[in-house]
């Protein structure tokens, strides 16, 4: 449904801060009936990491980033009556997603965690810059069954190793997922060294490890 010209339109308005071109494709798109995943995925993750490639070779301003973040970020508000339509709640698993410390991306961890709703999961977003104490004390109260990190910004990679290490120290028998732009840049070779942590690389990839996790 999202074709190459209709990406390549959306990018160019996104780009353009066309607030209101951005949101008549979505809300077309939404009329048609796409799948909440495929618009997600192939519209505002693909356009939004091909903002962040411009940002890091200077090809964009920091202030036509956050544009184009703030633009997605509100197209997110027409799906989500859309997404709790289709919400299933056959299931009574709960998931904590959060940002890494220092990271204020949270676009991917919104969409992360819609995806566990659309699954049927109770789904807690902490949101960016999330304190490590702060995440754990959540953990401690709500006592999820996973626990999601996203990243998008490659330099803070150390912080999310130590927020990972804190989770599994703390709560040894809890899973972490972990995902976002910055592993397309960074080696995440560490994430071998720590049990229980899983690379998602895309939202069909998560929708897999749902379903794995549901029936366990």
């Amino acid at each position: 449904m999202i074709t190459d010209a209709l990406y390549s339109q959306y990018l160019d308005r996104l780009l353009k801060g066309d607030r209101a071109g951005c949101t008549r494709i979505v809300q077309e798109l939404l009329e048609q009936g796409i799948e909440i995943h495929v618009l997600y995925q192939e519209l505002f993750q693909k356009s939004l990491y091909r903002v962040g490639e411009l940002w890091e070779h200077n090809r964009i301003t920091v202030a036509r980033e956050h544009l184009a973040t703030a633009i997605t970020e509100g197209l997110l508000n027409l799906v989500y009556p859309r997404l709790f339509e289709k919400a299933s709640r056959q299931r009574n698993k709960k998931t904590i997603i959060s940002c890494a410390a220092n990271e204020y991306h949270q676009i991917g961890g919104k969409m992360v965690a819609d995806t566990f709703e659309l699954q049927g999961w109770d789904a807690h977003f902490l949101g960016a810059n999330t304190p490590v104490s702060d995440l754990l004390a959540h953990i401690q109260e709500v006592k999820p069954d996973l626990v999601g990190l996203s990243l998008s910004v490659s330099f803070n990679m150390p912080q999310l190793e130590k927020s990972i290490e804190e989770i599994r120290s703390n709560f040894k028998g809890l899973d972490v997922l972990v995902g976002g732009q910055a592993f397309q840049r960074e080696d995440s070779g560490f994430l071998k060294k720590i049990t229980g942590t899983h690379y998602i690389q895309s939202l069909d990839r998560l929708e897999a490890e749902i379903a794995d996790v549901a029936n366990t």
